[in-house]
């Protein structure tokens, strides 16, 4: 079974139409893999997007497969999870509605996957070296708008479906675009850039995540020398350095990419009013997972 990104087989079916079901959740009650609304495309040899996995997005691909061959139009289907026709453990209660997909449909979901696009907080990564590509691809399939910017071409290497890349040494433009509730996450070669990039972020109302690579003694360098420049101590209460902090010592670009992404997750994605500010001690010592 080939698998395919929903919007990719949107435009596909626009172009060469061919018989896909629609599975929808429309109802949850209770544990349930998915929320309502979500939706996953089926063709007799190609799968996109998903209600769930396991035996709930079996089911759904075989109601699917039996309409395709039978010329039902619409199926609807209330599945306890857990039971003696699903055995998943969730526990809870779907409705699932199925039909075959049509131009009104698809125009439907296209509208529904474009809103969902351009309400994606975005995320400025600052640095194309080698924890920057690593972060990059890290970062691409999560649901966030992701601009990569660094002024050499020649560092981005293969860049990533969906990736906003700008070659440019403009970061203050760059930066200027930042809506509220953006993040960014700083990682140059350079850390006089690093400090510019960072004090115009902490300056800038509203952005909901600020990251800097480097060590907690960097942390305390950068602290005394924007309090040298009048940043204000709530303004510095706002940069997480070092980045995903976990307590994983491990210097691998790929495992440091993984502990950030799953940061920007928490602290971007699902910001809670309750998280700690990252603070540091004069006695701290600097980790070893990052430079």
């Amino acid at each position: 079974m080939h698998r395919l990104a929903p919007d990719a087989l949107l435009r596909q079916w626009r172009l060469a139409p061919q018989p896909l079901v629609v599975a929808r959740v429309t109802l949850t009650r209770g544990s349930t893999p998915r929320e309502e609304g979500a939706f996953m495309l089926v063709g007799q040899a190609v799968v996109a997007g998903t209600v769930g996995g396991g035996a709930l997005e079996l089911a759904c691909e075989q109601h699917a497969h039996a309409m395709l061959c039978s010329g039902e139009v619409v199926r609807e289907h209330q599945i306890v999870l857990g039971g003696a026709n699903v055995s998943q453990c969730c526990g809870g209660r779907v409705a699932v509605r199925l039909e075959v997909l049509t131009p009104e449909l698809c125009t439907e979901l296209e509208d529904r996957l474009a809103r969902q696009s351009n309400q994606r907080v975005s995320l400025f990564l600052f640095g194309a070296g080698h924890v920057g590509r690593a972060l990059a691809h890290a970062l691409a399939p999560l649901p966030l708008r992701l601009v990569w910017v660094d002024p050499r071409a020649h560092e981005f290497g293969t860049v990533p479906s969906g990736v906003d890349v700008r070659v440019t040494s403009d970061w203050a433009g760059v930066l200027a675009t930042a809506q509220p509730g953006a993040g960014v996450l700083v990682l140059t070669p350079s850390h006089t850039l690093d400090a510019l990039i960072v004090e115009a972020a902490l300056l800038k109302p509203g952005l909901a995540y600020v990251g800097l690579i480097g060590s907690r003694a960097k942390r305390l360098r950068f602290e005394k020398s924007f309090a040298e420049v009048g940043v204000l101590p709530e303004h510095l209460a706002k940069l997480v350095c070092p980045i995903g902090d976990r307590g994983v010592r491990d210097k691998r670009p790929e495992v440091i990419a993984a502990l950030v992404a799953a940061e920007v997750v928490e602290k971007l994605l699902h910001p809670s009013p309750r998280q700690q500010v990252f603070t540091t001690r004069a006695g701290d010592p600097p980790l070893a997972l990052q430079g």
